[in-house]
């Protein structure tokens, strides 16, 4: 028995930012974004879009959301923007996973008892929570068709998963138009991303009919995709198919999670300060080599996926994909001297790392 779901309403395509009004329905919204989106004008558009239905913006959102700034702007928005319904994120996955920590108030309204959920589990009510309305201007976070928002708290070492029914995005409005002026570094690394989310869908023992097709589709595409808008960053068409393949890939981990690259990721960029899309990517034939062998089927999807005749040919072309783009595939290079067996094996006992296909036989 198997099922699929995932309940975010999807407006894509050139041009779909249009549609954000519509989706308001006649809501007043709060836009949280980065601290470019001025300079690129992108933010006077959301406004001129928006007109009196936008309440403010906060648009201090860092990579890497942490606890550290993220409480003074949680209290801030709850403080002037309590009676506001939705929340509208503009930006990368940073920005979608800081504006789900937004969307319910704690009974202080303080962001100490959403921190004492994170660390401990303690309960954390959803009640009168705002809906969120997801617009990414990168191709690869997925975030804007999953529950998940990754929280860091990096004095204190850690990372915490926030994940609730509130914090599903209402609705994801993605608009290739948006991602032409990503520079090359975030398009590969997000590209990258994507990659990861569609292939630890396939290793997962999550997987389903559905979130195999997807990951499929959205592997293939990206392989074939982001070589060529990496030298051709101004094209549309391109940057639309790797919006598209993002997308699929989000749509299939929303349902599987990801798997043993993201669990080992996660310390990487934390320790190392590796940026996530390539923290999560440089392992992936690594990880594929421990995946082949625990499935006929998904050994197949593989196979076909890279065009290999047998499991070596099929890393070897992963990883030469992964090398071209100049992403290398060797630990070391990212200044991880620890054993790598070792690392692997902490890994596969993170709750990421037990979705992957081969952890019951590590």
């Amino acid at each position: 028995m198997w099922n699929y779901h995932n309940p975010v309403a999807i407006q894509a395509g050139s041009g779909s930012l249009a549609q954000l009004p519509t989706l308001l329905d006649g809501r007043r919204a709060l836009l949280i974004t980065f601290p470019q989106a001025a300079a690129l004008g992108l933010e006077a558009r959301i406004a001129q879009l928006l007109g009196p239905q936008l309440a403010g913006i906060e648009n201090a959102v860092q990579p890497n959301p942490d606890v550290s700034w993220l409480a003074p702007m949680y209290e801030r928005v709850w403080r002037r923007h309590a009676d506001i319904e939705c929340i509208v994120a503009f930006g990368g996955g940073s920005v979608i996973d800081c504006a789900k920590a937004m969307l319910t108030r704690t009974p202080s309204g303080n962001f100490d008892a959403l921190l004492a959920h994170l660390r401990d589990g303690a309960p954390l009510s959803g009640r009168d929570a705002k809906t969120l309305i997801a617009i990414p201007t990168t191709a690869g976070t997925g975030s804007e068709v999953t529950p998940w928002a990754t929280i860091w708290d990096a004095a204190a070492g850690s990372k915490y998963s926030l994940h609730q029914t509130w914090t599903w995005p209402h609705a994801a409005v993605v608009d290739a138009q948006l991602m032409l002026s990503l520079p090359h570094d975030i398009t590969l690394a997000s590209g990258l991303d994507a990659l990861s989310h569609a292939l630890e869908s396939i290793w997962n023992v999550n997987r389903n009919p559905v979130s195999a097709s997807l990951a499929a589709a959205a592997a293939r595409s990206v392989v074939e995709t982001l070589p060529e808008l990496l030298r051709r960053p101004g094209d549309l068409a391109l940057r639309e198919r790797m919006a598209s393949a993002a997308l699929q890939a989000g749509l299939a981990f929303s349902n599987t999670k990801t798997a043993l690259a993201h669990s080992l990721s996660y310390d990487i960029t934390l320790h190392h300060g590796v940026a996530h899309g390539i923290a999560c990517s440089f392992s992936l034939p690594h990880v594929m080599a421990l995946a082949f062998g625990s499935d006929a089927a998904v050994d197949a999807l593989l196979l076909d996926i890279f065009g290999a005749v047998d499991e070596q040919e099929a890393i070897d072309n992963l990883s030469g994909f992964l090398e071209r783009l100049g992403v290398s595939t060797d630990p070391a290079h990212y200044g991880i001297a620890e054993a790598w067996d070792t690392l692997v094996q902490r890994a596969l006992q993170g709750p990421r790392g037990r979705n992957f296909i081969a952890a019951i036989h590590s």
